[in-house]
């Protein structure tokens, strides 16, 4: 048996002249939807399959069905002959434009064998000449498929091969769906060994050492597990230490890993790739030459092995060292890695000297909790249903974890100041949708602010849209694609809540023409619902319905006072205007607001 491996999401081309068995072996092998064949689109377009003057148009379909699922995630097969390099070619673009592997499945059968299968085709043969171009074709390329970007390549030589062939999908190896937790997410530790055995503590986890007194392991005597955003080493003191650890709990079974920028340069510095040695990765190369060379092997294959990004409990939680925006969870490219190691750079480096990042955060519409860290922040907050958890620990600020899926934030504060940032601190933003309250410092553990966030079926990105770049955010800056369109709000006491279009219209109109700034507005005041219009004559509320209306509902109680329009006032204050600009977006005096 020939057992052909290919992933669950891919683009397959099964290359192969005309009479080679492509048509058969897809319907053998894959699902009724999951073949597009370029006879089917000819008949499609021109009510012939073998029309061949309606190719071109054929292949436009076939291209337009492909790009569709693959948008959606669905594995696609492509049966056409794939025997000339520019037809192969935009089919592998239009993998590479959706962040898919392309897979070739090659049928190389004698051409006696194909003649064969021609005369005893169903509808018109080909002929000899056509079928000893295709081989030919076929024959002069297939030595380069994986040079024109074929990920994988399986070759059929006999009619016994094809016979005998087994599909094996694969899963992703970013797909931890069936994964359900529970979690401590863990931000930038950046070799911070003392903080992280005591945010481990204070997370519940027991310490294991070896003889040496070496922390080598931890334990969750509820069964959690942490997971590490990535940048365990540099710039702090004992990068081995933090390695040593890591490495224990995942290989124990006891955390999940993905790997950050610093663990890139690391596997590069210790191949022997990186010349330049700077932002701490010196410092760790020198801790790590103090080490044995299995520790060093063992710790370059086990950084070198970790994945990009982990899509983890059905679809509704995604990690990434620096963010990931919706279309590139559980896709497969050099451009995805790229992104959730660096997240959206624009190419260009800020007055620091460092990459100039774009706000995909403030975008970001997916029902997928997102987790990074990356870019150090003074205070973690959501936005958008999106957490960054580098809270700059190496830098003097603090080490943050999240309790997932209960949603707590647990921190405890840096020893000392190990390094400074090349580049201030990030400060929080302001409410956004799915925002809140930024967490205090020191150690602590409390729920983390935000259980209410939005999401837009209208605006939002669907999965496998073709990537754009976002587009660059100031501080505060509102959009009313944030808030218009039909949207579902999930809130923590009542569940999902829907808001038809209509009605973000009229209420985004409302905030717009006799509200204060939206960024002071973090609570609005509950209407009380009126009681049921009365069946007196003349009329509209009768205090008799209203006192069956509250003893229906248990009221046993019912205070009566004269209302008074308008009588209702918030008070906002911060602790200071610094608070206030930082929190709310106030300018520079404002310390609160009554509205």
């Amino acid at each position: 048996m020939t057992e052909i491996s290919i992933p669950e999401v891919a683009l397959v081309l099964l290359d192969g002249a005309s009479g080679s068995g492509k048509t058969r072996f897809a319907r053998e092998h894959f699902g009724r939807y999951e073949s597009i064949s370029s006879d089917e689109c000819r008949g499609l377009v021109s009510n012939d399959p073998n029309d061949q003057s309606a190719t071109q148009a054929a292949f436009d379909v076939l291209h337009t069905i492909a790009a569709k699922r693959l948008q959606a995630g669905l594995l696609t097969v492509i049966d056409a002959t794939n025997v000339q390099v520019d037809a192969r070619a935009s089919l592998i673009q239009l993998a590479r434009d959706h962040d898919v592997l392309p897979v070739a499945i090659v049928f190389d059968l004698a051409e006696s064998v194909l003649l064969e299968h021609d005369r005893g085709r169903d509808d018109t043969p080909r002929g000899a000449r056509v079928i000893r171009r295709h081989q030919g074709q076929l024959r002069r390329s297939l030595k380069g498929l994986r040079r024109e970007g074929f990920r994988g390549v399986h070759v059929l030589s006999t009619p016994e091969e094809v016979a005998s062939v087994r599909i094996v999908r694969r899963r992703l190896l970013t797909d931890f769906t069936d994964d359900h937790g529970p979690f401590d997410v863990i931000g930038d530790v950046h070799g911070c060994l003392p903080e992280l055995e005591t945010l481990l503590g204070e997370l519940g986890y027991a310490i294991h050492r070896d003889d040496t007194g070496r922390a080598v392991d931890a334990t969750h005597p509820e069964g959690r597990r942490a997971l590490f955003l990535g940048d365990l080493v540099d710039r702090g003191p004992d990068s081995v230490g933090v390695l040593r650890l890591a490495m224990g709990m995942h290989q124990a079974g006891h955390a999940l890993a993905v790997p950050g920028n610093h663990e890139e340069k690391l596997v590069a510095a210790l191949d022997g790739k990186r010349k330049t040695m700077t932002h701490g990765l010196a410092e760790t190369m020198l801790q790590l030459s103090q080490e044995s060379d299995e520790f060093r092997r063992e710790v370059r294959e086990w950084a070198h092995g970790l994945v990009s990004h982990l899509v983890l409990d059905d679809g509704k939680l995604v990690v990434a060292h620096a963010g990931l925006k919706e279309a590139y969870h559980g896709r497969s490219s050099g451009r995805v890695r790229a992104f959730a190691l660096y997240g959206d750079t624009t190419g260009e480096t800020d007055e620091y000297g460092l990459p100039v990042r774009l706000d995909w955060a403030a975008d970001y519409r997916g029902q997928a909790v997102v987790l990074h860290g990356h870019t150090p922040v003074q205070e973690a907050e959501w936005r958008n249903n999106v957490m960054c958890l580098d809270t700059g620990c190496v830098f003097g600020g603090k080490l943050s974890a999240l309790r997932y899926p209960e949603r707590e934030l647990v921190q405890v504060p840096a020893l000392e100041r190990y390094a400074d940032p090349i580049r201030p601190l990030t400060a929080p933003r302001g409410s956004q949708a799915g925002g809140g309250a930024p967490a205090s410092g020191g150690a602590e553990s409390g729920r983390a602010a935000g259980s209410a966030r939005s999401t837009s079926s209208e605006n939002a990105s669907q999965p496998g849209d073709q990537a754009q770049p976002a587009t660059p955010r100031a501080a505060g800056e509102l959009r009313s694609a944030d808030v218009l369109g039909r949207r579902i709000v999930e809130t923590s006491l009542h569940g999902k809540v829907s808001v038809r279009a209509e009605q973000a219209a009229g209420g985004f109109e409302t905030l717009s023409r006799f509200a204060v700034a939206p960024s002071w507005l973090p609570y609005l005041p509950p209407t009380m619902a009126p009681s049921p219009t009365s069946s007196e004559p003349g009329y509209l509320e009768h205090p008799r319905e209203a006192f069956k209306a509250f003893a229906a509902a248990g009221v046993e109680r019912v205070v009566c006072e004269e209302k008074h329009m308008g009588s209702r006032a918030v008070v906002l204050l911060s602790r200071d205007a610094e608070t206030a600009a930082r929190r709310f977006g106030g300018e520079p005096g404002e310390s609160g607001i009554v509205y």
